[in-house]
């Protein structure tokens, strides 16, 4: 299976005010050497490991995306301060580094693969393009929307509604919104994203070392992650293996969902004949992209963000899945499948396989990204024996039938 995007469209350069031209996005992380420059491909097995399967659905609507982007190194310089305290100083790294992030995504689609498929294609692109000048016009189509957006004040976007002029740069957690909108006002007008959707979650890495490091040797490492739905982001410690979820699952009956859907909307939720609760009666996440018609009653594409500071030693690697495997495993045991596999593509695969020896019924796919304590985990597998025992239950099942 091919890695990362094939399908990447050309973008002519353009000129933001207050640095230099926008590059392209690459499919390579670049690192300072004695002599230069360094280029290691991102769609290495050994760099970016990814297994995914369609399982025993008709289609694979789950789909990822990889690249290394170059965004404003003011306004990474803010961010890293406003959200981990960090004087990092883009002069000292230098132009060849000072703009580059790894972008990291994965999406899970449902009601057909028009919108996952334009993620794959477009969102790195539009996260690493979108300017805050853009902002008081996308606004203005927000508001249009109507219904739940009525009564929309910009949110992550509030600073700049009004125009750029005066105002300090963008932080990511405004960049991410804004290109996740951006998403949904392209797709407004196809009618399939009007019924299909799809949930994202999004980790942008950067490197706060100087000299430039890649991501899998820093010592310090910026983890910023936007997500929408029910894909899940995990970092895996090196003391004894510990899981971190950077992402929260957005389904209408979780608490923080619910009290914002109820707020500004009303009772809208109805358990189906299966004994799910949906949204409207027919969606399980209320953050997504795409699902353009039920926009207007509260599902949004308004990305929950979080930033960490990752100390290199610290961890071990940073895990995307999709639904198809957290249905069925636990985070405890998706980190500690990866933990002995001799790269993140054998760490990928193991995942998978587990999903599906489990029944996985579903699209599934894995993304292993190692960090700098890469192999260099302390202590037992404590869900070694649990896995075992749930191998065995499953044998002869319907559930293991159908793989």
């Amino acid at each position: 299976m091919a890695l990362g995007f094939p399908h990447v469209l050309p973008r002519v350069p353009r000129v933001r005010p207050g640095w230099s031209a926008t590059r392209f996005y690459h499919d390579y992380v670049r690192f300072a050497t004695p002599n230069g420059t360094g280029r290691i491909p991102l769609s290495s097995p050994k760099v970016i490991g990814v297994a995914s399967s369609r399982g025993p659905r008709s289609f694979q609507e789950d789909h990822y995306a990889f690249a290394s982007l170059a965004l404003n190194p003011e306004e990474l310089r803010l961010h890293v301060k406003k959200n981990l305290g960090i004087d990092w100083d883009p002069k000292r790294v230098g132009d060849a580094f000072c703009q580059q992030v790894v972008f990291v995504g994965i999406y899970d689609g449902h009601g057909g693969t028009a919108v996952s498929q334009y993620l794959r294609q477009e969102l790195h692109g539009f996260f690493e393009s979108v300017k805050k000048s853009d902002i008081p016009e996308m606004y203005q189509w927000i508001k249009e929307i109507g219904g739940y957006f009525k009564r929309f004040t910009g949110g992550a976007l509030a600073p700049w509604i009004h125009g750029p002029e005066g105002t300090e740069e963008m932080d990511l957690e405004a960049r991410a919104t804004l290109a996740f909108f951006e998403v949904d006002r392209h797709l407004s007008m196809d009618i399939e994203a009007k019924k299909a959707g799809a949930t994202a979650s999004v980790a942008i890495l950067h490197s706060l070392d100087v000299p430039a490091t890649p991501f899998f040797l820093s010592d310090k490492l910026a983890l910023t992650v936007a997500h929408c739905g029910d894909t899940r982001v995990l970092l895996c410690s090196t003391d004894g293996g510990k899981p971190l979820a950077m992402t929260d699952i957005h389904h209408a009956d979780t608490r923080t969902e619910a009290m914002r859907l109820r707020r500004m909307m009303g009772q809208a939720l109805i358990t189906d004949s299966f004994g799910e609760q949906r949204w409207m009666g027919a969606l399980a996440n209320t953050r997504g992209l795409g699902d353009l018609k039920f926009k207007r009653f509260g599902v949004t594409p308004e990305p929950e963000v979080r930033t960490k500071l990752l100390k290199g030693p610290e961890w071990a690697y940073m895990i995307l899945v999709s639904d198809g495997i957290s249905s069925v495993a636990s985070d405890d045991e998706i980190v500690d499948l990866a933990r002995d596999a001799p790269t993140p593509k054998k760490a990928a695969e193991k995942i998978l396989s587990y999903a599906e020896e489990l029944g996985s019924d579903d699209n599934a796919t894995a993304i292993v990204v190692p960090l700098a304590g890469w192999g260099k985990i302390q202590g037992p597998d404590r869900t070694k024996d649990l896995r075992e025992y749930r191998r065995e239950q499953a044998v002869g099942t319907e559930r293991h039938q159908r793989m």
